[in-house]
């Protein structure tokens, strides 16, 4: 039986680690060929290495999502290498926490940018290519079924003390969602949006300790979170846990299914039960 995504080609943002690294694996399993970007040309090599390892195919698309030249380079490097463009999956992000009234211009526009201007980028630069591909299949009597998955928060739904501007990203991913789901109907493509909870990645994972910082586009940023605090939280999780990101990338590869065609504008969480924060 053949692989339920053989031969689509899938764009992961943020892929070269974390739940993006789990997602491009996964699609890759399923037959995706693999558009995989990171921030650093390292692990996103890593990962095309990975999959390739695995039968699949795979290419690196390095830089920014919030560069502005970004999306072309992006969505270009979807058709030129594979003629073609089936999945979106809007995945790259970080937080960068802070009260409001300690929280500087700097670190609002930075999550905006990334959580949600980077997205639409993305998908502005996608939309004239999938309007040209269902063209040239309707011409041919086919019709095939086009997949985006946003990635918001449960931050996003509920809010979280600390994260405006994280949340503020979160909450507007939601709403583009919705939106372009009306918009995209007609192009045989569904839009949908996966709101994660408290899922264990390099920058929340209790290893880090407090005072670990990552270093994202030139800025010092703190990771992690204490074991107190993991332990508080868990405790908040229906199941007990923390997810792992093999667990967050299932509920992406639900969305990117033949049998989710008829779901579209919807916000799927993935929270281990979690229904606020």
């Amino acid at each position: 039986m053949k692989p339920k995504l053989d031969g689509k080609v899938a764009l992961v943002t943020g892929s070269g680690r974390g739940i993006g690294r789990a997602t491009a694996l996964k699609l890759a399993a399923e037959g995706a060929r693999i558009v995989v970007n990171d921030l650093d040309e390292a692990p996103a090599n890593e990962v095309v290495a990975e999959i390739k390892a695995m039968g699949g195919d795979a290419v690196a698309c390095v830089g920014s999502v919030t560069a502005t030249d970004f999306a072309d380079r992006f969505i270009g490097t979807a058709v030129q290498t594979y003629q073609g463009l089936d999945i979106i999956v809007n995945n790259a992000g970080y937080t960068w926490d802070n009260v409001i009234q300690k929280m500087s211009d700097e670190q609002w526009y930075a999550m905006l940018d990334c959580h949600l201007t980077a997205p639409f980028r993305i998908l502005r630069a996608a939309q004239p290519v999938i309007r040209k591909l269902i063209k040239a299949e309707a011409d041919a009597g086919q019709r095939v079924v086009r997949k985006v998955v946003n990635i918001s928060s449960v931050a996003g739904m509920f809010g979280n003390p600390g994260q405006t501007n994280y949340s503020a990203g979160k909450a507007g991913i939601i709403g583009m969602t919705m939106t372009l789901a009306k918009e995209w109907g007609r192009l045989n493509t569904t839009v949908n949006c996966v709101a994660f909870g408290f899922i264990e990645t390099r920058l929340t994972a209790a290893s880090a300790g407090q005072g670990a910082t990552a270093n994202i586009e030139g800025r010092e940023i703190k990771i992690g979170v204490s074991k107190e605090l993991l332990q508080v939280l868990e405790k908040s999780i229906p199941l007990g846990r923390a997810g792992t990101t093999e667990e967050a990338a299932g509920s992406v590869y639900l969305l990117c299914t033949p049998e989710s065609d008829y779901i579209s504008g919807q916000t799927l969480m993935c929270s281990g039960g979690l229904t606020g924060i």
